[in-house]
């Protein structure tokens, strides 16, 4: 398995972290006394971005974007507790590590992301982590995989980007690797899963 990569999103696909999320977009539109509803939030941001959702938010109420998110990930930051890992994460970090597959990170969570995968203990798994901190243009421009490629002299043929929503399948594709995802795509070099513990059969043939 040698030269094989993983690149992981953290939301959703290695971290049940939604609620956290919810919760803390809750908090903070109450303290902009922004009226919540919590189907349609979820719906948007899985959909698009927390991101996006600040920004039309913002706009629609005459709000600063970047105080609303400061706001935000000041709650989120308080609510790290919360986040858990989602079923299987660990034990496919460990086999990925077993066989040889380097993993990363790339998330668009902030600098949160450190603190949440140190507390958990999977820090050690990640040859690197980048985050919305790390100065990339955002998913899914393929900018943070090329450096990735490029740095570690990853083969795209089997580089995969693992995440949960079409953004990261229009991001694997975009950079020209493979993905692994909770969703079907049309986009050939998709794999679809139902759980992370389905990884390991991809490469049982390889």
């Amino acid at each position: 398995m040698q030269k094989t990569a993983f690149i992981w999103d953290l939301d959703g696909t290695l971290l049940d972290s939604y609620e956290a999320i919810l919760s803390g977009i809750e908090e903070t539109f109450g303290q902009f006394s922004i009226p919540y509803d919590k189907e349609k939030v979820r719906e948007f941001i899985l959909k698009f971005s927390v991101q996006d959702l600040l920004v039309q938010v913002a706009e629609e109420r005459n709000l600063n974007a970047e105080v609303l998110n400061q706001v935000r990930a000041q709650s989120l930051a308080e609510k790290n507790a919360q986040v858990v890992l989602m079923p299987c994460a660990r034990e496919v970090l460990a086999w990925a590590d077993q066989v040889g597959i380097r993993n990363f990170v790339y998330t668009h969570k902030g600098d949160n992301a450190f603190t949440i995968l140190k507390d958990l203990g999977l820090e050690s798994y990640f040859t690197e982590i980048l985050t919305s901190q790390s100065g990339f243009e955002r998913k899914p421009s393929p900018e943070a995989a090329t450096y990735l490629l490029d740095k570690y002299q990853l083969d795209p043929e089997k580089t995969y980007y693992i995440g949960d929503r079409t953004l990261d399948v229009e991001f694997a594709q975009n950079s020209g690797i493979q993905s692994i995802n909770f969703l079907e795509s049309s986009f050939e070099g998709n794999h679809m899963i139902r759980a992370l513990a389905d990884i390991p059969h991809i490469f049982e043939s390889k």
